[in-house]
């Protein structure tokens, strides 16, 4: 009796488990496809599954079919039969065929979604018409930059529905991966090369989505590899381009409080070397050594992972570490106690502040 129940509660975990890996949010998951990438890659997922499923349930008849059609009924051997040419055939010609099913598509899919041509298109004033986003991976979190604009930001990616997006995907240490499940990917960010691919937004599911998307790094890239997300914001091509234009005309950021205002020398005496507070970030990329925080008010997560708040965000100040095993930031100050909590209360009522859209 034991046993029977330790089966039977093995074989509900197992079912509960089928069960739940085809849940999913709509700004997560792979199973609900946001994008002309995803919904084609879907697709084929549910084509090869068929093929798979096909193949397994005609093996599963011809098994039973021949366990009580041909099963031993006397004593005599039956006559022996070796080879068939007719069945060699095929069984040869069909795997062939499903292979060429499955491939034909595929092929044709990669080659398209690798096709970035339009990248390099210019009009008649110098200008790409299509939108162009530079993506860096660091340990552990992303820079956006769109050079057609000239802005930077990080953490929270910004793009258009209803029209594709290119990227450049590089890392500035180790290998890491972009991957926007909902909406297509992943591919590979390296430090000693360039990948470039585009993914396309749908406004309805960005819609059912309340307009934000989650994203990954799906490359093992140290301890808090896990922690490594960042959030996309699809927007229609309106609101995008208002979100460009308020970006390119974002003033310095001037704290609305006293406090605040402590903040800000707090912040320009130890954060500045590393952030930055103005979307034109004019420094090398050797220099942007952390993420721009000029939006740093507006965002939906506190180092990707926190809730934006003004707790979480003093807890992030104080031990880094905590959240964000390995990160770059650790040791600067938090653990070793050069922010009071005083300076820390002022630092987040600066950071807090900083918004370019109200």
């Amino acid at each position: 009796m034991k046993r029977l129940s330790k089966w039977r509660l093995l074989s509900m975990f197992a079912i509960l488990t089928l069960i739940l890996s085809g849940c999913g949010e709509p700004f997560l998951s792979t199973l609900k496809p946001a994008g002309e990438v995803a919904k084609t890659q879907y697709d084929l997922m549910k084509l090869s599954t068929a093929i798979m499923v096909g193949v397994i349930a005609v093996v599963v008849v011809i098994f039973f079919i021949v366990i009580f059609k041909f099963r031993r009924k006397d004593e005599k051997i039956p006559k022996q039969v070796e080879g068939n040419h007719k069945l060699e055939i095929i069984w040869t010609t069909i795997p062939i065929l499903l292979l060429l099913v499955l491939a034909v598509p595929t092929v044709a899919a990669t080659f398209k979604f690798a096709d970035v041509s339009a990248m390099d298109k210019k009009n008649d004033d110098g200008k790409r018409d299509a939108l162009v986003v530079n993506v860096r991976a660091n340990l552990y979190w992303w820079e956006f930059e769109y050079p057609d604009d000239k802005i930077i930001t990080s953490q929270e990616l910004v793009v258009p529905t209803d029209e594709r997006v290119y990227f450049n995907l590089k890392s500035s240490d180790v290998k890491h991966s972009f991957w926007i499940p909902a909406v297509g990917g992943k591919m590979d960010t390296n430090p000693e090369n360039i990948n470039k691919f585009w993914l396309e937004f749908d406004s309805d599911a960005a819609n059912n989505a309340k307009n934000l998307f989650y994203g990954k790094c799906a490359e093992l890239c140290g301890p808090s590899h896990a922690l490594m997300d960042f959030k996309v914001k699809a927007v229609s091509r309106a609101d995008f381009d208002q979100w460009i234009k308020d970006m390119k005309n974002a003033k310095e950021p001037k704290p609305a409080t006293a406090l605040a205002k402590e903040g800000q020398d707090v912040f320009n005496k130890s954060c500045i070397g590393c952030h930055a507070v103005s979307p034109q970030d004019a420094r090398p990329e050797a220099a942007r050594q952390a993420p721009n925080l000029a939006t740093f008010g507006e965002r939906s997560r506190i180092a990707g992972v926190l809730d934006h708040s003004e707790k979480d965000l003093k807890n992030w100040l104080k031990d880094p570490e905590s959240y964000k095993p390995g990160n770059k930031m650790t040791g600067t100050y938090g653990n070793n106690g050069k922010l009071s909590d005083t300076e820390i209360a002022a630092l987040t009522e600066f950071l807090m502040g900083l918004k370019v859209q109200d």
